[in-house]
């Protein structure tokens, strides 16, 4: 085992005291292509081109002498320190810190990041990357290769967003670029870089006024509840928005930061607008233009991003990217079939009674789906004389993929 591994961290600016003694006395060098040719690299020191930092935390493990890894930014931050402390390497490392490429990249923009979230995009996440970039106001995507600016801009076809693109920060060849979503995939962009994602309304952040208490989406500007009552919305819902069935939906959904939601029969938008509020990615869908209206300015209100697509199912389906859990309001069996034909992970629907209900059960198991069904009844007591006010019965259906768990 290597008797010593210190990760340096290197934004460009000339290497700390720190940083130059222990390269100095390396026998053991790791980094990419331009951190090998610094000066600093000691002539004598054997070299590993990074590539897959686990090959290399092997190596470095064999290693007898005094190994240093060099990684751009601040390498504690999605970076090599989380490989190299592994337990199967079994390497206790010393780190010297630089900037972080994601703070030099709002540096450059002249941008504040506490508000911002922060993604990975590779081949493998470039999906859930996007899903974030479309449901948050300010994002930062460390890219890769495969997963760059041009990916991001395809994938977010029909949602606008500007893009500040930074190019190989810290080098001679650093540039700063400023392109709309729908440009970017007509260049050709240089790595490393990273993408500062920005669009929509703002939302509900760190805030303008300083009194932000943490980074990204502050939680104590939304009210609070998974589901909030008809007045929250302006009053004009339909039987499968209530809000005893919204819960049990989003329940049995789960909708969370990365996912892509459908929301198809969208009604007043309190659903979309909910799901939303949990972090998703959303496509409102509904036939109806004053339903797209109403989810819109209730999306507007409560400072969340959503996709408002106007059309009918299932045929405007046909062309919305791929979705991992779908609540369908409207429709009927039909369109939880061609929902289901998509594969999402999972599915919820509603019928008002049991031989629809049936139908759709029969469909999603046809489909693979796992399914179950509970009768929901609901009464709403008026409290001053404990007398029923109002009464709802609905089934509510779900299915959920068993080869599509995480």
């Amino acid at each position: 085992m290597a008797d010593r591994v210190t990760v340096i961290g290197w934004d460009g600016s000339p290497l700390t005291v720190a940083a130059r003694s222990a390269l100095g006395a390396a026998t053991l060098v790791a980094g990419a292509a331009h951190h090998l040719a610094l000066p600093e690299v000691p002539p004598t020191a054997e070299r590993i081109r990074l590539g897959s930092v686990a090959l290399a935390a092997r190596r470095i493990a064999a290693h007898r002498g005094t190994a240093v890894v060099l990684a751009d930014g601040d390498p504690g931050f999605f970076g090599v320190v989380r490989t190299l402390r592994a337990p199967e390497f079994g390497l206790e490392v010393e780190v010297v810190p630089a900037v972080s490429s994601v703070a030099t990249a709002f540096a450059r923009a002249g941008m504040p990041w506490d508000d911002a979230q922060v993604v990975v995009a590779h081949p493998r996440t470039l999906r859930r990357a996007v899903n974030v970039c479309r449901a948050h106001p300010k994002v930062a995507v460390l890219t890769s290769p495969g997963a760059g600016p041009a990916e991001l801009g395809l994938l977010l076809e029909g949602v606008h967003r500007t893009f500040v693109i930074c190019e190989e920060l810290g080098t001679e060849r650093e540039r700063v670029t400023v392109v709309t979503s729908e440009r970017a995939p007509d260049h050709t962009w240089r790595d490393p870089n990273v993408v500062i994602v920005i669009g929509g309304h703002p939302g509900t952040g760190a805030g303008t006024d300083g009194g932000g208490w943490i980074a990204g989406r502050d939680p104590s500007a939304a009210p609070r509840g998974w589901t909030l009552p008809a007045e929250s919305y302006g009053g004009l819902m339909g039987e499968g928005e209530l809000e005893p069935l919204r819960a049990a939906q989003l329940a049995r959904l789960g909708p969370r930061v990365g996912d892509l939601v459908w929301d198809i029969g969208c009604g007043s938008g309190a659903f979309a607008t909910e799901a939303a509020r949990a972090g998703a990615a959303v496509i409102a869908v509904d036939r109806d233009p004053r339903a797209c209206e109403r989810t819109g300015a209730n999306a507007r209100a409560f400072g969340v991003q959503l996709q408002i697509v106007h059309g009918t199912a299932p045929h405007v389906l046909e062309s919305l990217p791929e979705p991992d859990v779908v609540r369908v309001g409207g429709g009927g069996a039909a369109v939880v079939s061609a929902v289901a034909d998509r594969r999402p992970q999972r599915i919820v629907t509603h019928a008002a009674t049991r031989d629809a209900a049936e139908l759709v059960g029969r469909d999603l198991t046809e489909h693979g789906y796992d399914v179950e069904c509970a009768l929901l009844q609901s009464v709403d007591l008026d409290t001053r004389a404990w007398t029923e006010k109002e009464r709802s019965v609905a089934f509510l259906l779900s299915g959920v993929l068993p080869d599509r768990t995480a």
